[in-house]
């Protein structure tokens, strides 16, 4: 099928824009960010102008990439001012028509470009459409009116043109021109869809009149120098053709109504039209400029058009005459006679929302390239409409906790629905064991005796103060004997005092003992509840083991109630009858039909609190992922001093969710009012007021059984965590006092090596004292015996050999002892007064097997530890089992010794001079440390000083 030429725009060109930066300094300057972190961006923008240069005419690819371009410039122009002030770009666009060259530095220049473009871009892509198949022709229908529809956007928002193509009287016509094609191929569809002659009859009225209206245009531009000539021959051309047209078929429609003389006029008229139209074919050229978006066939195109078109309508119009002639002899009336044909509209300028009339048109677009930079009046904007969402919430929150408050207050004051209960029967099913009950008596089930925990404690406290007494006894006992030592050798003793050096020990195993003294207490509190609940234990115990919860809770439930009214007047269930099984008298409502109609009421009640729960739950979902960052962002410019407005509007989103809150509030009010009255109405039966009274004495009872055995069951974790703190607490306490003796036996034992080698050096002293007076001796009485003898010569000399060997083995050696006595070993001692450890309130630790925790009210001292210990130490472990500093950090200023101060490895200490020093015979001394030589008599274990020993 031949197709009619269709008209097309050309395309602006344009010079390369650099956006990166301008925009990187804007962004420095007035945002005071890191342009660096939008590098991305810029180029983002930049690289799609680039493209955008290089669209296609006729291709919808060359569309999306024009109006996604478009699309980031509205955006941009949101938060960026582009213009001479601001961000200053040059933007130089050739004219579609004239190919001259405009510059301007405003943003909107560049916008108006772009849209005009986009609709040359839809004028080309219609125009070469195959529309002999229905997609090929619906694509052009929608095409033509979508680029008319992008000239109308220039039209109405870009008025003072720079350019001719973007002038008023340009646009209008290229307006005109693509809704005439619009009409023209909508004119097609129906005519290949073989439409009434009369509809086509209209239709193709329309398309002239567009055509006559686009030519007059195309006439002024084309004189202008604008348009090319052949656009207004192709105009003029389908201006005729279409009239034509139109009274062809609408003569074929008065032929059809028998008006057989109208026919023949407006078929003669129509014959008028297509010479018009043929003249104008004929002249067009054979070629055309290249500017003007035709092919080299159109003129042949036209001429083939209208040659069909003008046999047709000659046919018709002799068949017509002849049938007039020899049939109908109707009046031909004159052409000035007949009416116009009726015009009927088939296209418009659809707008430019409607371009990508159902598609994403933000995947078209794309995501925001600057996103992330919000203008500051935005985001005011945005806190302030983020106050009036929260204010909205909480009002309708606080209306939904009001009515749920009411009903619930309503209900309990009612004693509902537990009150139903009584009347249905339900007091069976109170007699039956409490869950939280049978869980007590489980938790007990397979726990010991509290006896052997208690036992255990004992142990540890008997173990610990032996330990205690046994350090003191050491310490006393030292102290005595260097005491002693001081008294028998006086001035020569100078050992420190042990007073001076053991009081921080001392002092330690005081607060020891005082520690254990409120463990004590705490023991003491735990064992009077132990036996205070023992019994009650043991009955629990055993229902949980042998799973008779129920048997315990019926026992107790029977005591109570004997002990309140000595089984007169106790509850007995199911002694009565159900009053569900009992009716009123005649003529009035049961009262299981009554008990049917509240639960029914209550269900209602319930369904009406959760959907208005549910509905709170909706609007604050909804109101946390509202944002209208981006609605406030394409109002930044509309939205000054109409914030108010537009929160508003945008707050009616939320509406309806309100008004289900309000409905649910009003039902729950109608439904309370009614159960009210209802439940009243119920309550005036004396046998229902009996059977209350009956059902709260027995809650009483039940009530009080579950109190005691709660506090039964409290006592019994009480217990539980306090044996556990208990526990933990002698073990910590085992852990320290052991620590202690270590460093008790380590004191002592330096003591005892220190004096040792101090009690050597004062024997020895006074040998090499004696010595020295026997040598001088022998010598004044070799002197005497000289000066006696009247010989000189051999005896003396015998005799001064003889005194000399004499003195030599009398004095000690001065080369063969091959021993130094080093001082002995003294650990670092911290003489800081010992700080009491402070002791927490136990708290509840997770129980353990056997005895899983433990006391109430019972609180066990935290044994005291050192920051100081190093890693691996037992607990309050003393820095005697560290490395010993040199004596005068252990003894104050003053002290000093002649011997070395650090003992040699593998060092054993000689044995003390043989004989026992005077005064000695009341001591005794303990055993020889391992390795040490002993004096040969037995030592007393007790003595901590092994090196003395010898003496004795």
């Amino acid at each position: 099928m031949l197709q009619s030429t269709m008209l097309s725009s050309p395309l602006k060109q344009t010079g390369e824009v650099d956006w990166i930066l301008p925009l990187k300094g804007y962004i420095r300057q007035t945002y005071g960010d890191d342009p660096e972190r939008y590098s991305e961006e810029c180029a983002t923008l930049n690289r799609l102008r680039q493209d955008m240069r290089g669209a296609g005419q006729d291709s919808a690819a060359g569309r999306d990439l024009l109006y996604r371009y478009y699309g980031q410039l509205e955006l941009l122009d949101l938060r960026f001012p582009v213009d001479e002030n601001h961000i200053k770009i040059s933007f130089t666009w050739f004219d579609a028509f004239t190919h001259k060259p405009t510059s301007q530095y405003s943003l909107a220049y560049e916008k108006a470009s772009i849209i005009f473009n986009i609709a040359a871009v839809l004028s080309c892509h219609a125009a070469h459409q195959n529309r002999s198949e229905d997609t090929g022709l619906k694509t052009a229908y929608h095409s033509f009116q979508a680029s008319a529809g992008m000239f109308n956007y220039i039209n109405e928002n870009f008025l003072h043109a720079p350019s001719v193509d973007l002038s008023r009287e340009t646009v209008r016509t290229l307006i005109a021109i693509m809704l005439a094609q619009g009409q023209e191929v909508f004119l097609e569809k129906q005519i290949a869809d073989g439409k009434k002659v009369g509809l086509l009859a209209k239709l193709a009225s329309q398309a002239a009149s567009l055509y006559a209206q686009a030519t007059e245009g195309v006439i002024e531009n084309v004189t202008r120098g604008t348009f090319e000539r052949v656009w207004q021959l192709v105009t003029m051309f389908k201006a005729s053709y279409m009239a034509s047209l139109s009274q062809y078929y609408q003569a074929l429609a008065d032929d059809d109504a028998n008006s057989h003389g109208t026919a023949i006029a407006r078929m003669q008229i129509a014959e008028y039209q297509a010479k018009d139209a043929s003249r104008v074919a004929s002249s067009f050229p054979s070629s055309v400029p290249p500017t003007s978006n035709l092919s080299s066939e159109t003129a042949t195109n036209l001429t083939d058009m209208i040659k069909r078109h003008s046999s047709n309508v000659q046919e018709r119009l002799i068949s017509f005459i002849k049938d007039n002639d020899f049939i109908y002899h109707q009046t031909v009336p004159a052409e000035a006679a007949l009416s116009a044909v009726s015009k009927l509209p088939a296209a418009k300028a659809k707008p430019v929302s409607e371009l990508y009339e159902g598609q994403d048109i933000q995947r078209i677009i794309g995501p925001d390239i600057f996103q992330k930079i919000v203008p500051m009046a935005v985001t005011e904007s945005a806190s302030l409409y983020d106050e009036e969402k929260a204010k909205l919430v909480r009002a309708e929150a606080e209306k939904v906790e009001t009515a749920n408050d009411e009903m619930a207050a309503s209900l309990d004051y009612l004693k509902l629905p537990g009150s139903l209960n009584v009347l249905k029967g339900g007091m069976d099913q109170e007699t039956t064991v409490d869950e939280e009950f049978r869980g007590w008596c489980e938790e007990l089930a397979g726990h010991e005796s509290f006896g052997g925990a208690f036992e255990h404690l004992q142990s540890d406290k008997t173990h610990i103060s032996s330990i205690l007494d046994t350090c003191t006894k050491q310490l006393d006992l030292e102290e005595n004997v260097c005491e002693k030592m001081r008294v028998k050798y006086g001035s020569d003793w100078t050992q420190q005092p042990s007073s001076r050096l053991n009081s921080t020990l001392r002092s330690d195993i005081r607060s020891y003992r005082q520690a254990m003294e409120e463990a004590s207490s705490s023991d003491s509190q735990l064992l009077s509840t132990s036996r205070q609940y023992e019994s009650d234990f043991d009955e629990m115990r055993s229902a949980g083991e042998t799973d008779e919860a129920d048997v315990l809770y019926q026992r107790a439930m029977i005591k109570a109630s004997g002990s309140r009214g000595k089984g007169k007047n106790a509850m007995s269930p199911g002694s009565e009858g159900n009053l569900l099984d009992e009716d009123y008298g005649e003529g009035g409502t049961s009262v299981m039909d009554q008990i049917a109609r509240i639960e029914d009421l209550l269900k209602k009640l319930n369904l009406i609190k959760r959907e208005r729960i549910q509905v709170l739950k909706d609007l604050k979902d909804k109101v946390h992922n509202d944002d209208i960052s981006n609605v406030l962002i394409l109002n930044k410019k509309s939205i000054t001093n109409h914030e108010n407005k537009l929160f508003e509007a945008e707050l009616e989103k939320f509406r309806s969710h309100q008004n289900r809150l309000l409905q649910a509030n009003h039902k729950q009010t109608a439904l309370m009012k009614e159960l009210t009255k209802a439940y009243g109405d119920l309550l005036q039966d004396k046998r229902v007021r009996s059977e209350q009274a009956k059902y709260e004495s027995f809650t009483r009872q039940r009530n009080s059984v579950l109190a005691r055995y709660r506090k039964i069951f409290q006592a019994f974790n009480d217990l539980i965590a306090g044996l556990m703190r208990a526990q933990s607490f002698y073990s910590e306490m085992r852990d320290t006092v052991d620590s202690l003796n270590q460093n008790v036996e380590v004191f002592v034992n330096n003591r005892r090596e220190e004096g040792g080698q101090l009690l050597s050096q004062i024997e020895r002293a006074k040998a090499n004292h004696a010595g020295g007076q026997a040598n001088r001796e022998q010598e004044r009485l070799q002197q005497l015996m000289e000066r006696m003898n009247v010989n000189n010569g051999t005896p003396l000399t015998r005799s001064k050999s003889s005194a000399a060997r004499q003195s030599a083995h009398s004095r000690p050696s001065q080369n063969g002892t091959p021993y130094h006595y080093p001082a002995p070993t003294s650990p670092p001692y911290n003489a800081s007064s010992f700080q009491p450890a402070h002791y927490p309130t136990p708290g509840a630790p997770s129980p353990q097997p056997g005895y899983s925790g433990y006391p109430p009210n019972g609180s066990y001292p935290e044994p005291h530890r050192d920051s100081g210990y190093t890693t691996g130490s037992p607990p309050m472990q003393y820095p005697y089992q560290s490395r010993s500093p040199p004596l005068n950090q252990m003894y104050p200023p003053g002290a000093t010794y002649p011997y070395p101060q650090q003992l040699p490895a593998g060092f054993v200490p000689p044995p003390p001079p043989p004989g026992p020093p005077p005064g000695t015979q009341g001591y005794s001394y303990g055993t020889p440390p391992t390795g040490r030589p002993s004096g040969g008599t037995p030592q007393n274990p007790g003595d901590p000083w092994a090196g003395l020993n010898a003496w004795k």
